[in-house]
């Protein structure tokens, strides 16, 4: 077994490492969640906490880890008589992203249940992680299914597995630990509030800093044992502040100071539900015990909801997660019992007093273009650079789109978009299993064994049933698809208001990818060229932001444009076949600049024709005369146009219908 990194030889990263100790501490607090940037010891912190929990007993030869004080009289390995037991080390089990839901929960063995009458049950991550730490590396890009048992499991402290009537509970609880990078996708608000606490992580700035980090990294890689040696001294003193904390902790008196403190925050912060301030209090006592205190203090509370508020305050899908550290004091200073009005008091029109403009909540304000230059939503920029680009616009206020959705049933990562087959949804049918059975079809089962009963010799009332009786039963669901918008940003679009109208629409269709789970990508054309803006990520949000600073102006080279998504689209073909890609072209199809741009931009279109490439034609142009040039490149493309006004779900009925019928009628024709 390799030595682990010393948990306390991490340079920097405090929130992170508080976070985790908390929760070792408490393990009632649920877990964090860590974001941040690659390479920022995520992992490496996760990985050396575990050597410093303490030791659990557990029954000899159980393979749930019950406690042999109260052994669990539901134990799929019990009844377990009291007393006894041995000593080990709390186990890290990793959930690797790729895991399946009988990987993570278990698998119960359907053939011999059926046969035999044996409820044979293989344990699964949850049983291995129960009374240790559940490490889930990349969780934002768990499928949902997953994350909804994963979570559902940690908050009830128990595993249900249930096949066809045939069910086996055991304990599961755990340490929940969580890492993501936001810039691979968000998890959902819902799945964001069961994590307890969430840390942000970045790679320091400080040349000292960065000059230990690599120095110790390199002084482990050539000798992790040594090393290790070195910091043992610190990692017992650390783990004997753990044990004292953990004692300490039933002592921590919670008092109504400090308890009205931690529910006018959460209210100031607009939190949904009363889940924020359990684990606000919940926090706020491991931090008085992790300081060998008995009472919390407003310190306590202040730090504990910079832990546990974030994730969860309300704010908008493209908002990253944050705290107004101002707004946080003066709602504590207002909740704490003391002052009124004296001299101790703050400055009525210094900072946080009343005298102050109104401000906005940090990252609940959304970036306001050409701030500073004098540039005004609507009039012309003072600072236009050269060359006929201009300055970009603020996009116009996001709203509901129709959803639009890829024809045909598709097999692709679980969503909310298109038909597609999943292990979770309604059964449609069954077949023969490929491997292990996993989703039994019993009608299907018990009509192909019931023609054989005579043959098979049955005398009783039981039904004889053999391995190639089995279905496995056939469900529909939903994926999400690849969303590549293919945006105009040529001079053509650039009327101020007209573009922040565009990008109103684009904007409220990443909305909506970003609800139904898909990928985006981003491509613009403008001047002479087309370029990639984004490539295909799970990270709606970075779309957004690209949108937000698109500069426009120049000729309008929409083949350019049309081979660049060809171009990529191919490349993600490859990369992942079973996403099946929807092409959203925002334009009002004039082509010029160069050859014969508009025969150039209808060739460009019939390449994605040809594939059966699903495509909608968002159409911009507007005024009186209209050239009906987006209606011909939607044609051309096999797909469906609509107009900007179109888009809006109330106005838009049945555009599903038109796109999964022109794309199909054309590769019927083709």
């Amino acid at each position: 077994m390799s030595t682990p990194y010393p948990f306390t030889a991490i340079v920097g990263q405090d929130d992170l490492r508080l976070g985790l100790l908390l929760n070792a501490v408490s393990p009632a607090v649920g877990g964090v969640l860590v974001r941040g940037e690659k390479g920022t010891a995520k992992s490496t912190a996760v990985r050396a906490l575990a050597a410093l929990m303490p030791e659990v007993d557990v029954v000899s030869g159980c393979r749930f880890s019950c406690d042999p004080v109260s052994p669990d009289p539901a134990c799929p390995d019990g009844p377990h008589e009291a007393g006894g037991g041995v000593s080990r080390a709390a186990r890290t089990v990793e959930l690797p992203v790729g895991a399946s839901e009988d990987r993570l929960v278990g698998a119960l063995d359907i053939e011999r249940a059926l046969t035999d009458g044996v409820k044979a049950f293989e344990p699964g991550l949850l049983a291995d992680a129960h009374r240790g730490i559940l490490y889930v590396d990349e969780v934002n890009l768990l499928h949902d299914h997953l994350v909804d048992l994963l979570l559902d499991a940690a908050a009830m402290g128990a595993s249900y597995v249930e096949r066809e009537g045939v069910s086996v509970r055991h304990a599961a609880r755990f340490l929940l630990v969580g890492t993501m990078n936001p810039e691979e996708g968000e998890l959902r608000p819902q799945l964001l509030d069961r994590f307890g606490l969430t840390v942000e992580v970045a790679a320091s700035r400080d040349t000292d800093q960065r000059v230990e980090v690599v120095r110790r990294r390199l002084a482990y890689d050539d000798d992790p044992a040594g090393f290790a040696a070195r910091w043992a001294e610190e990692e017992g003193e650390l783990r004997e502040r753990i044990a004292a904390a953990r004692a300490l902790l039933p002592h921590v008196v919670l008092g109504d100071r400090a308890l009205r403190q931690i529910a006018a925050t959460c209210a100031a912060f607009e939190v949904d539900g009363m889940r924020a301030d359990i684990v606000m209090a919940r926090t706020a006592t491991a931090l008085a015990a992790w300081a060998g205190r008995t009472d919390v203090l407003a310190e306590d509370v202040r730090q504990a909801a910079l832990l546990a508020l974030p994730h969860r305050r309300r704010r908008n899908p493209f908002d990253a997660p944050g705290l107004d550290e101002d707004k946080l004091d003066d709602t504590l200073e207002q909740n704490s019992g003391e002052g009124d009005g004296g001299p101790d008091d703050p400055d009525p029109d210094g900072p946080g007093g009343g005298a102050q403009p109104p401000r906005g909540d940090g990252p609940d304000t959304p970036p306001q273009p050409g701030a500073g230059n004098g540039d005004t939503p609507g009039l012309p920029s003072q600072g236009q650079p050269a060359g006929g680009e201009q300055q970009p616009v603020r996009a116009a206020e996001p709203f509901r789109t129709k959803m639009l959705s890829v024809p045909g049933l598709g097999e692709g990562a679980a969503g909310r978009r298109s038909r597609a087959r999943t292990e979770h949804g309604r059964t449609t049918g069954a077949r023969r299993p490929e491997g292990a059975l996993t989703r039994l079809h019993l009608a299907a089962t018990v009509q192909a064994a019931a023609p054989h009963q005579r043959a098979r010799g049955r005398s009783g009332r039981g039904l004889v049933v053999r391995r190639d009786d089995l279905r496995q039963a056939t469900r529909e669901g939903r994926e999400g698809n690849l969303v590549l918008f293919v945006v105009d940003a040529s001079g053509s679009m650039a009327a101020r208001q007209r573009m922040g109208a565009v990008k109103g629409a684009v904007l409220s269709l990443l909305l909506d990818a970003y609800q139904r789970r898909d990928k985006v990508g981003l491509i613009t054309f403008r001047g002479r060229d087309a370029d990639v803006a984004l490539p295909p990520t799970s990270s709606v949000d970075a779309a957004a932001a690209r949108l937000e600073t698109l500069p426009t102006g120049g000729r309008t080279p929409l083949a350019a444009g049309l081979l660049k998504a060809h171009d990529v689209l191919r490349v993600e073909r490859l990369r992942d076949p079973s996403r099946r890609p929807l092409l959203v072209v925002v334009t009002d199809g004039r082509a010029t600049g160069g050859p014969e741009p508009v025969a150039l931009a209808a060739r460009a279109a019939r390449l994605h024709e040809a594939e059966g490439t699903a495509s909608v034609v968002v159409d911009c142009e507007s005024g009186v005369v209209r050239l009906g040039l987006a209606g011909s490149l939607a044609r051309d493309l096999g797909g469906t146009a609509v107009t900007l006004d179109e888009l809006r779900a109330d106005l838009i009925a049945g555009l599903v219908r038109d796109v999964q019928g022109t794309n199909g009628s054309n590769r019927r024709a083709a």
